[in-house]
């Protein structure tokens, strides 16, 4: 690309996800699945790209708290009154090094954020900018993270967000509504809990749940029981599953504001195609397969379980696992469809939603140019926003 972005840029995963701590990722890079290496591609190009990793089935809250701790390094602190209420562990586990050398008003930091991840950098800015009120009033002042003081609004240049479930989705209900989510938490619970405490965690993929005893913190042992830690965790609020559901994503919407300071970004896709005569919904552009059948779950539950309405098409849209309304942008926040050459802050500049499934963005069985194409985009946009800043700076 011809300009690069002098600000380092943190790409964030999403449910289940993995980024470089995991051996995972050597293999089968999140960011470019099967078939390229994205961050490798930016890198070679001059770019400053980093592949965080938090916890793959972590609330945002947690999953924030976590990126937080591995950008500036230290000890991944929940919060006093949050891991008070979640009735989990407050600290996890210690990172010796920060993964960006210098973050501070001088060297900002781009955020994307593909599916869950968005809901975490959103989170993440939220705190940075305005800290937590009940953090700040159930905790010491020389105990209290620096996390949830607030008043780091110049620390975030600019959030993109990519199919990201930013009002929930509707996966969740379809799959509860089918009695398919009970098996699938009993296997998923089950498997974290007996691969958690595997040779595996911590080298190929790592959950990132010591907090709930669900595996050791790194360089210890100090897992619960195992019956004790799933029923902790699966029975608590303070999971993805929750947040995903519509009221847990109220939940989010309702703590976190919009930072004034910082330019927001939202992609999204529709894999549903409209046909005859507007009468028939299908998943048609899907790149990979499996995602054609939870796009079908989503419509099926649109057309015999929501409330009778003439919905607009874009209504019946979704990307395999988000409905397009919902990754567009939040409910309760500003937003302008995004016009060329007009970018806003403390905004969402809503870009117009691109045909594909929800791993399309991260290259899972898509074609490479199209997946570079994205990307050279938002960096142009970043830069952009890097040349507005100095700007005003000026």
């Amino acid at each position: 690309m011809e300009n690069v972005c002098k600000y380092p840029v943190v790409l964030v995963h999403g449910m289940f996800g993995w980024g470089d701590d995991e051996g995972l990722n050597e293999h089968l890079p999140y960011w470019g699945a099967n078939t390229c290496n994205i961050k490798e591609h930016y890198t070679e190009q001059g770019f400053k790209i980093y592949a965080a990793s938090v916890g793959p089935a972590s609330s945002a809250w947690d999953r924030a708290c976590e990126l937080y701790a591995r950008l500036v390094g230290g000890p991944v602190d929940y919060g006093k009154a949050h891991s008070a209420r979640c009735d989990h562990r407050r600290f996890g586990r210690y990172y010796p090094e920060p993964l960006v050398e210098k973050w501070d008003s001088e060297n900002k930091i781009h955020f994307i954020g593909h599916s869950f991840g968005g809901n975490t950098i959103r989170l993440l800015c939220h705190l940075l900018t305005y800290g937590d009120p009940r953090e700040i009033a159930e905790t010491d002042p020389d105990d209290l993270s620096e996390l949830f003081k607030g008043g780091h609004e110049d620390l975030v240049a600019s959030i993109f967000t990519i199919c990201s479930p930013h009002n929930g989705t509707t996966t969740f209900l379809a799959a509860k509504k089918f009695k398919i989510l009970p098996a699938m938490k009993f296997v998923i619970y089950n498997y974290m809990g007996i691969m958690g405490r595997s040779p595996a965690e911590g080298t190929i993929f790592d959950f990132h749940l010591e907090q709930y005893g669900l595996s050791d913190t790194p360089g210890k042992k100090d897992a619960y029981p195992i019956r004790r830690a799933k029923k902790k965790f699966k029975y608590s609020n303070d999971n993805v599953e929750f947040d995903l559901t519509p009221e847990g994503a109220k939940e989010l919407n309702d703590l976190i504001e919009i930072s004034p300071e910082t330019y927001f970004f939202s992609y999204s896709y529709n894999a549903v195609s409209c046909n005859f005569n507007g009468k028939v919904h299908l998943p048609w552009y899907i790149d990979f397969p499996f995602l054609g059948f939870t796009s079908e779950l989503i419509l099926i539950y649109y057309r015999f379980f929501r409330e009778k309405g003439n919905y607009p098409f874009e209504d019946y849209c979704n990307d395999g696992l988000v409905d397009l309304p919902s990754a567009m942008h939040p409910k309760d926040e500003p937003y302008e469809m995004y016009k060329k050459g007009q970018i806003k802050k403390g905004i969402w500049n809503v870009m117009k939603p691109r045909f594909g499934d929800h791993g399309t963005p991260i290259g899972l069985f898509a074609p490479v140019e199209d997946t570079f194409a994205l990307y050279d985009e938002m960096f142009s946009l970043a830069y952009k926003v890097e040349e507005l800043i100095d700007n005003k700076a000026e």
